[in-house]
């Protein structure tokens, strides 16, 4: 072979083949990980084997979930800590996987950006091996797309790929009743939805990322990228004990759009809105922004990141575990025979 007349490289038009081969073997550490039963091969081929029967299914089923992070991205690049929005991603597949009452087995990613800076990526990726460590699936594979003229210098984007299994006839949700409880879990904050209006209102309030945050000791930009709680392995245990009818992880649309999402037509429910502690943060967008409750409802999780909805005679028994797992669980309310989610107290 000869070279060419212009001597031109892939290098030249803008993508680094040596870079991009240099964040494999970087991350391979991180993925190693995340082994777990049922991982045949891994990183460095043209695709992943997982082995359902070595991890333990008999008939099993499938679940499915892709999500991203959405514009908490642009907090994350700006303030140059990027590191937690790679558990953000993780959480944002495999929160939605338990609620169908999937264990989540594996994960694979998507990273792309118009000119690859290693340590960035590295970072992310280091981020979400972390997130699937918490969540007990593996890192399998991924893409990173190097995309010159694409993405303004110094951006990326990022998408997430979970899929998981349950036994046949496990999937939820199943049995909802009226008088069913409500345990509401806890948030680590504003999680990874309604960050269009939160950078709207930090842009009202005259702050920016670096500024002390009103409401404790961090900037206004670390308290913000606060990563998404996960709460898989607690789900899961709760799931193993029984009673649990429904889950719902509440993500954009708040509370008021997705506890509909698991309750059978004709039936709704009742909270009570002094029945959890309103997080400052969101305390402190409301008053900024002069944000009426239901429309903080209908945003952002308010303090409550996924919902259990379970048999009342099970209710104290789960809240013990779940307990005992880490969790912060608060009783909001029950199954009514109305189809609204209608709310009572005061938010905050």
């Amino acid at each position: 072979m000869t070279d060419g007349k212009n001597g031109l490289t892939y290098a030249d038009a803008g993508v680094d083949i040596d870079a991009g081969n240099a964040l494999v073997d970087r991350i391979k550490p991180a993925a190693k990980r995340t082994q777990r039963s049922g991982v045949m091969s891994g990183l460095g081929g043209f695709g992943a084997l997982f082995d359902l029967k070595a991890a333990g299914y008999t008939d099993p089923i499938l679940v499915g979930a892709t999500d991203g992070v959405g514009t908490k991205l642009r907090i994350a690049i700006d303030t140059g800590h990027v590191d937690g929005v790679g558990i953000d991603l993780v959480a944002m597949c495999v929160n939605d996987l338990v609620c169908q009452g999937a264990e989540p087995l594996f994960f694979l990613d998507y990273f792309a950006t118009g000119k690859l800076d290693t340590d960035t990526a590295a970072q992310v990726i280091e981020g979400i091996a972390e997130g699937c460590v918490r969540s007990g699936c593996a890192l399998i594979g991924g893409e990173t797309a190097e995309m010159p003229g694409m993405y303004p210098a110094g951006d990326f984007d990022l998408a997430g790929f979970a899929v998981g299994a349950m036994e046949r006839g496990t999937d939820l949700p199943t049995d909802v009743a009226e008088g069913d409880v409500l345990l509401g879990l806890a948030s680590d904050g504003v999680h990874s939805n309604g960050y269009s209006l939160v950078r709207k209102l930090v842009d009202v309030s005259g702050l920016d990322w670096s500024s002390p945050c009103p409401w404790s000791d961090a900037s206004l930009g670390a308290e913000l990228l606060r990563p998404t709680r996960l709460y898989v392995k607690p789900a899961l245990a709760a799931l193993r004990t029984g009673g649990v009818h429904a889950l719902a992880h509440i993500t954009g649309g708040g509370l008021t759009e997705n506890l509909p999402r698991v309750l059978p037509q004709g039936m709704g429910a009742q909270i009570d809105l002094d029945s959890w502690d309103l997080p400052a943060v969101f305390g402190w967008m409301s008053r900024t922004g002069g944000i009426a409750p239901a429309e903080m409802l209908k945003t952002f999780n308010c303090g409550i990141g996924m919902i259990l909805v379970v048999d009342a005679d099970r209710a104290d028994t789960l809240t013990a575990l779940l307990e005992a797992e880490g969790e912060t669980v608060s009783r909001l309310g029950r199954v009514v025979a109305e189809e609204t989610v209608a709310y009572t107290g005061t938010l905050g």
